[in-house]
């Protein structure tokens, strides 16, 4: 059934480009797309994310699925243990990468399609305030696949302030985001990457796991090269955004080259 479902649509496909063609029409770049917008969209929801929506997005290959991770590394004894570990790269053999995102993406419903099709496992790092009056556009992206962490409510740095305040901004953040997604995020995001001794006692003090900075994904492919569980962030503030799926493509083309993959950062750690 399924089969010949796909069959008529790819039919449907080709009569489309002939007449197109016959009528000397400016045609798509995407073939699909000739069909318009809701054929198009059923077309990517039969092949599946496998089977041919990779190619929509700009990749000349479907993403190779993520292994499964080891158990993580044991941490190191002593005074520092109960404090949260600060992380641009998960230690691991694997050859993975971790795409991370900051608020925003839950804004382009382009990019909530490019997540859902490819499956990836993306980490976003949002303010509380994601979880006000636009909620809907989180849960969609959350509904895609996106795992949902912390990050301040004002993006004010964190280094440098008092105990008190640093923990009122973490705890606030994570407070809200339970209160709307029913699991309390376990990392944070600390504005512009700034933080100090201050900012992990406060952070530990609000079940917060680990500090999550960013390798620049700008870099990669030119003088810098890809290693297992780099923690990337597509779009680097202050940098002109195209798209967050342009970035995107462009990073996972980069490390399709390289042979890796992508893999949710919350199963390594």
């Amino acid at each position: 059934m399924r089969a010949r479902r796909l069959r008529a649509l790819l039919a449907g496909i080709l009569a489309a480009a002939v007449l197109a063609g016959t009528a000397g029409c400016a045609q798509s770049v995407d073939p699909i797309e000739r069909l318009g917008k809701k054929a198009a969209q059923r077309v990517r929801r039969s092949y599946g994310p496998h089977e041919g929506a990779y190619r929509h997005w700009g990749l000349t290959a479907p993403l190779a699925p993520a292994p499964r991770p080891a158990r993580p590394l044991p941490r190191h004894a002593g005074p520092e243990q109960e404090l949260p570990e600060v992380l641009d790269r998960v230690p691991t053999r694997d050859k993975v990468v971790f795409l991370t995102y900051d608020e925003g993406a839950e804004r382009d419903p382009r990019f909530v399609e490019m997540v859902r099709d490819l499956r990836l496992p993306i980490s976003v790092f949002l303010p509380d305030t994601a979880v006000g009056p636009v909620y809907a556009r989180l849960a969609r992206l959350r509904a895609a696949g996106a795992t949902i962490q912390n990050r301040t409510p004002d993006h004010a740095g964190l280094r440098g302030r008092p105990y008190a305040e640093q923990r009122a901004q973490i705890c606030a953040g994570r407070d809200r985001l339970r209160s709307r997604l029913g699991r309390r995020p376990v990392l944070l995001r600390p504005p512009y990457g700034r933080y100090d001794r201050t900012t992990l006692r406060a952070a530990a003090d609000c079940g917060i796991k680990a500090l999550i900075l960013w390798r620049p994904a700008h870099a990669y492919g030119r003088s810098t090269a890809l290693h297992p569980g780099d923690i990337l962030r597509p779009h680097e503030p202050g940098r002109p955004l195209t798209s967050l799926t342009t970035e995107t493509t462009r990073v996972l083309r980069r490390l399709q080259a390289s042979g890796f993959t992508v893999a949710r950062l919350e199963d390594y750690l």
